[in-house]
């Protein structure tokens, strides 16, 4: 008896040796298949790299990487091989000089689940070329409605600080005020109206996109993006987000159908309007890009996009003045003696404030919202540093290597607005500051991102002086998710009414 139960163990041993050395040499002939791929860490079969990094800092491991095996460096994620560059010079060559070949979008699951291969975000090739055409074109050129960005970007400013004056210096946390005003600019844009702030459907998109942000930036959100087919077999808060996520592009659709008929062509006034009039005009095209499926995913891309970025920057904003109660007094005595106290910041006035500048772009540098660009995908066969990266591969522009180098920066591993002035205090402009991204993919809403920055803060510190409830010293402004993205903390704080 001993004796066949020895046999079938060793049996079953030597099956499971075959099998794993099977597995070995089919992963290890895939491997090889990819050619000449830059250096990286040695995977391990089925997983890749997977274990050797903690999800939620995945940055970090990636920087450590760059500084082992130089600015070109492939990992695995699972058994797919993953290009990261590192550095200002290779980000260059490759985002920019290399443009073209490396503009391609990336198949990150998440991503393509919610915009299902439309829009702008999760597109390439002609799509992405013609969506990002068409809505860089708009927001540029058309006004929206003939109301400026910048008009839009005040109103919300106002209410905004209306709102805050409710608190009757109370304490209050700052997170959903700012979201709600940042939003409302986008929903002017899109939908041509704002909404009240307690609207049930406004408080469900911003909710969703909240979620969208919180998954995409956890474990779970990293995971489903290298085992999607897995993942969606266990349950989890990310089946509730495809169903809200549906539901919002319902929402979408049903606004552009109900302009169908109602569109005055010579004055559209919102982006939705303009997007159904370019549909119409090639109604008759069988391949137009122009078509609900694409308009719906280009507004989720600018509702979601441009709400959570802008809204957590400010909210940062707002904790490092805090933090530091000298930048924020010396910011207010610039605005002060430049705008003072009767009329409302406008953006002509960036160029009489330069410390208030510099102390945004710092507030954008350090704060290293995005860490690493959303994925891109080698559109042909392309050789770099004598490196061949095959068409198809996924690669991740490491922005954090560059707004980190102390090559590049006087003071790189603190807040400190200096970084943007010179020697005479002058505003100080710096190539390597990256946060929207380098080259054909670099970030659409760009422009406007910087307008409601520089008009939300500066009309806050002009009304209000930021005071935490606990000491400055004691304040920690570490960004809690570190992954997809670095998401500012949630804090209550003062605003006491400056007179």
């Amino acid at each position: 008896m001993d004796i066949l139960l020895a046999l079938k163990t060793n049996a079953v041993s030597v099956v499971m040796t075959v099998l794993v050395l099977l597995l070995l040499w089919k992963i290890r002939g895939k491997q090889r298949s990819f050619g000449r791929l830059p250096p990286g860490p040695t995977p391990s079969p089925l997983v890749g790299n997977l274990f050797q990094f903690n999800f939620k800092e995945a940055y970090k491991y990636y920087l450590e990487l760059s500084k082992k095996y130089g600015s070109v460096v492939t990992i695995w994620l699972a058994n797919s091989p993953v290009v990261i560059i590192s550095g200002y010079e290779a980000l260059k060559e490759t985002m920019i000089g290399l443009g073209e070949e490396f503009s391609g979008r990336a198949n990150y699951p998440l991503v393509m689940k919610s915009t299902l291969g439309y829009g702008v975000l999760s597109t390439s090739g002609h799509r992405w070329k013609e969506m990002r055409r068409f809505s860089l074109m708009t927001l540029k050129n058309f006004g929206m409605g003939r109301r400026s960005i910048e008009e839009r970007v005040r109103e919300e400013a106002e209410y905004l600080v209306e709102m805050i004056k409710k608190c009757e210096g109370s304490a209050f946390s700052p997170a959903d005020m700012l979201s709600n005003a940042v939003a409302n600019v986008i929903c002017s844009i899109v939908f041509g109206s704002r909404f009240e702030f307690e609207d049930p459907q406004f408080q469900f998109l911003l909710q969703t996109v909240n979620n969208y942000f919180t998954i995409l930036s956890s474990p779970l959100g990293q995971l489903y993006n290298i085992f999607p087919r897995l993942v969606s077999l266990f349950p989890g808060k990310h089946h509730q987000l495809f169903k809200d996520l549906e539901a919002q592009r319902e929402y979408y659709k049903s606004e552009a159908q109900a302009r169908m008929d109602n569109i005055d062509p010579s004055c559209p006034q919102d982006f939705i309007e303009a997007f159904v009039l370019k549909m119409k005009e090639e109604k008759d095209k069988p391949d137009t890009e122009y078509n609900f499926d694409n308009l719906v995913s280009v507004v989720l891309n600018m509702f979601s996009a441009g709400t959570e970025t802008s809204s957590s920057t400010l909210r940062h904003a707002l904790l490092l003045m805090m933090k530091h109660p000298d930048v924020q007094e010396r910011v207010q005595r610039e605005i002060d003696e430049v705008i003072g106290q009767e009329r409302w910041p406008s953006i002509e006035d960036r160029l009489n404030l330069p410390y208030t500048d510099a102390v945004i772009h710092e507030v954008q540098r350090s704060m290293d919202l995005a860490p690493i660009a959303v994925p891109h995908k080698m559109m042909c066969n392309t050789e770099y540093k004598g490196y061949v990266i095959p068409k198809g591969t996924m690669v991740f522009p490491l922005l954090s290597s560059v707004l980190i180098d102390p090559k590049l920066w006087k003071n790189p591993n603190c807040f400190d607005p200096e970084n943007f002035l010179d020697a005479d205090d002058r505003f100080q402009k710096n190539d390597a500051f990256v946060v929207f991204g380098m080259g054909k993919r670099a970030c659409l809403g760009e422009a406007l991102a910087r307008t409601e920055l520089f008009l939300f803060f500066t009309s806050l510190l002009q009304r209000f002086t930021f005071k935490a409830m606990v000491p400055p010293e004691e304040l920690d402004t570490k960004p809690e998710n570190c992954s997809f993205g670095r998401m500012p903390r949630t804090y209550e704080c003062y605003a006491i009414p400056r007179t």
